[in-house]
């Protein structure tokens, strides 16, 4: 099996599309990268910026460079050595467009008997076999809308096909409507009413059931063409936690690519392990994001900023935004599961409803895998009958039906295999879409895969799980920044400083919101914070995110019935910080101070991403500073023809200073990645570097086997103590070189002010190594 050393994310669409993505594989080679890591490329939703709603899984996109790209780029990576990663989506697909995808269209047409139903997740039954479509709009008489063209029905400019000899001269739309296998619905009634299953609350995206063999093999016909071609190397599988079968699908993943490098999109909780019977090399990273994030958070500003902002504990908050999502968008799922109640159960249907609602809502992970983490759903039962005795005696009932492993050998059950994949959709929707945006002490912590209740991490909590991570999970990815993340990592490392001076944070949001109103006390840290961490940025980049982030916090304001008059208030307070004299000079002097300690914890964080345990990606972008927010702000255009121009420089001995052209940083990820692609054998283990002296927590660093890293944190501190005064660190007899400055380093006891002299961060390779 081919493993790569690191890899190099590129969000593939029409604006850059396969065939720039392979004239830019010799500056992805200068620069250091061993793969290239392309989002998905199967033919999707016109114009769709992501590529995550395929409409025909059997084709590469023709707007995104199509076969001839996806060769053209594999030639380019084959040509320098490097290989090549691909993100697939097995779980759903975009319906959007019926017109556009043929296994929905056909499923439309011909119902309940079409071949195409057995390969989405439809309940046929809950509508008298019907497929219900929530299109309509709220006006009154919207099926007098319908009209017949050319053999179709049309609403609209929306487009559904007629089932044959159920059309006929003088019909009307609605009449013909009446007659087919779907229903078409008020938008609304999707979340209660809905009978298909979606990509957790969005319309357009149908489950597909890939734990069908032929579904599977004809839905990755293209993907085993990859292979069987040799154009890709390995595969980032998307959204497991909504399979079936996640280890079965993983199996047949590994037959069908003949044991290719595979990544798995899963999100772990604190303390949660990745199934260790998945054929898979680990995670995407997320859970590694979390843990090196909080070694920069200082954690005598917890009590303080804890203080500062009036929400409910974390975890007491999670349960009421779970809830929330398992009464609302997600209640079609809720009501599915109670339909799958048996009857000899002898429960109440609305009490089992409710009571699975509350066990979704109290699920502490993600999902099981039965008979794998049957704890959780027994933890689950605890809690749920904790909080609603009046259900206990039905939560104790659904117990064993819910996990038929419960006693002996069990046999599954639609009910239990369902429920394990609802309980990911309501953890996401809860957590990360709604809580993340409400919860606002420090958006930093509030991360995909993070729990934010978790404040720190100390060094030698952090120096054991990098050692775990050696010794279980080498080849699993590690990340900083994606597509999914809520804000960029150096976004993340300013916002972080907060911690070390949150007294003065306090103050200065006192003073925004006596200066500038936004009418939410929890909402408004969120939203100066994150602007804060991205300063400066465009106006209507700031209006874009606020936006965003109100409603998906869904307090003040809404998607789905937004409150004019506070977000008017609210668009007054960031055009302010535009605006406003005194409010744009409370936001610079802010920046401005924490300004250089950001860069500090950038450059500490990368370094250490980039040379801990694992398989870095470095996402498009990011080796300059990159002071993103929430998708689709991280999805924007990248200048790589600066980037080039600085390596360049940078080849011929340049030497950057620390500042606002983010020229180090380039520096640190270039000489970080072409040591690990052209000397592995300096990264082969894990051996923590104790610093000493009065300085001393402000020292983290490890060495790999001959590469080793030394990085500072809580630099706003250390800068205000003093600087490093007699710290050190005791390095193994011999003589190093830092690959970023060229300096020698003789072994033994050094000076943390000598090494740090020039960088906050120092890459030592020892000349001796074998």
């Amino acid at each position: 099996m081919l493993t790569p050393t690191s890899t190099y994310r590129l969000q593939i669409r029409s604006e850059f599309d396969l065939h720039r993505a392979a004239a830019l594989v010799p500056y992805l080679h200068d620069l250091g990268v061993d793969w290239v890591y392309l989002s998905p490329i199967l033919t999707a939703e016109k114009g769709s910026g992501h590529g995550y709603d395929v409409t025909d899984p059997t084709a590469v996109d023709p707007d995104r460079g199509g076969p001839s790209g996806l060769a053209a780029l594999s030639g380019a990576a084959r040509a320098a050595g490097m290989g090549v990663l691909v993100d697939i989506v097995p779980n759903h697909m975009g319906i959007e467009t019926p017109a556009d995808n043929a296994w929905w269209w056909q499923l439309l047409k011909e119902g309940p008997t079409s071949r195409m139903a057995e390969a989405f997740d439809v309940d046929w039954d809950a509508n008298g076999g019907r497929l219900r479509v929530p299109v309509l709009g709220d006006g009154d008489g919207e099926l007098d809308q319908l009209t017949v063209v050319d053999g179709e029905l049309h609403y609209y400019d929306n487009r559904y096909p007629i089932a044959d000899g159920t059309a006929h001269p003088g019909d009307s739309g609605a009449a013909v409507h009446d007659r087919q296998h779907y229903e078409l619905v008020n938008w609304r009634r999707a979340d209660s009413e809905l009978n298909y299953r979606r990509f957790f609350g969005v319309n357009s995206l149908a489950g597909l059931r890939v734990e069908v063999p032929w579904v599977f093999q004809e839905s990755h016909s293209e993907v085993k063409r990859w292979f069987d071609e040799g154009l890709v190397d390995g595969l980032r599988i998307d959204h497991p936690d909504g399979l079936a079968d996640p280890k079965g699908y993983l199996d047949d993943l590994r037959a069908l690519t003949g044991g290719a490098y595979v990544l798995v999109e899963k999100i772990l909780e604190p303390g949660e392990k990745l199934p260790t019977d998945w054929a898979t090399e680990g995670t995407t990273g997320y859970d590694a994001l979390a843990d090196v994030d909080r070694l920069f958070t200082d954690p005598a500003g917890e009590h303080a900023l804890t203080a500062t902002v009036p929400v409910d504990p974390f975890h007491e908050m999670i349960h009421g935004t779970k809830r929330g999502i398992a009464d609302g968008i997600l209640r079609s799922e809720v009501l599915r599961l109670a339909r799958l109640v048996p009857a000899e159960a002898g429960l109440d249907a609305a009490a089992a409803a409710d009571a699975i609602a509350e066990l979704l809502t109290c699920f502490p992970v993600y999902r099981s895998y039965l008979p794998g983490g049957a704890e959780y759903l027994a933890e689950a039962v605890r809690d749920a009958q904790v909080r609603r005795p009046d259900l206990a005696d039905t939560i104790a009932a659904l117990h064993p039906l819910l996990n038929p492993f419960l006693e002996g050998d069990g046999v599954w059950t639609e009910l239990a295999q369902r429920f394990q994949q609802t309980s990911g959709m309501v953890m996401a929707k809860g957590v990360e879409d709604t809580a993340f945006y409400r919860y606002s002490r420090l958006v930093s912590l509030n991360e995909v895969g993070a729990d934010p209740a978790i404040f720190a991490i100390d060094p030698l909590e952090l120096h054991r799980r990098l050692l775990e991570r050696q010794t279980e999970a080498p080849l699993a990815m590690t990340t900083l920044s994606t597509h999914d993340t809520k804000r960029s990592e150096d976004t993340r490392t300013r916002i972080s400083v907060i911690s070390e001076l949150a007294d003065e944070w306090t103050g200065v949001l006192a003073q925004l919101e006596e200066l500038a109103p936004i009418g939410d006390p929890t909402f408004a840290p969120l939203l100066w914070q994150s602007l804060i961490g991205a300063w400066p940025l465009t106006r209507e980049r700031a209006h874009a995110y606020a936006e965003k982030a109100s409603r998906e916090a869904d307090l003040s304001t809404h998607w789905t019935a937004p409150d004019e008059d506070f977000e008017r208030g609210m668009h007054s307070a960031v055009d302010a910080a535009f605006d406003d004299d005194a409010v744009s000079a409370l936001v610079s002097a802010f920046v401005e101070r924490i300004r250089q300690a950001g860069w500090s914890n950038s450059i500490g964080l990368k370094l250490l991403q980039l040379t801990m345990p694992g398989v870095p990606d470095v996402y498009q972008g990011t080796e300059f500073w990159d002071t993103s927010l929430v998708d689709p702000d991280n999805r924007r255009e990248v200048d790589y023809d600066a980037r080039r121009k600085v390596l360049t420089d940078l080849a011929f001995g340049a030497l950057p200073q620390l500042g606002e052209d983010a020229h180090a940083k380039l520096l640190v990820v270039t000489r970080a990645l072409t040591l690990r692609r052209d000397r592995p054998e300096l990264f082969t283990g894990y051996t923590a570097v104790v610093p000493s002296g009065e300085a001393a927590d402000h020292v983290f660093g490890f060495d790999r086997g001959g590469a080793v890293t030394l990085i500072t944190r809580l630099p706003y501190g250390l800068d205000r103590r003093g600087g490093w005064g007699d710290t050190t660190v005791e390095l193994p007899a011999g003589s190093y070189t830092c690959v970023l400055t060229g300096t020698s380093v003789s072994g033994g006891t050094v000076r943390a002010a000598d090494l740090f002299s020039t960088f906050p961060a120092a890459l030592l390779v020892q000349e001796d190594a074998a």
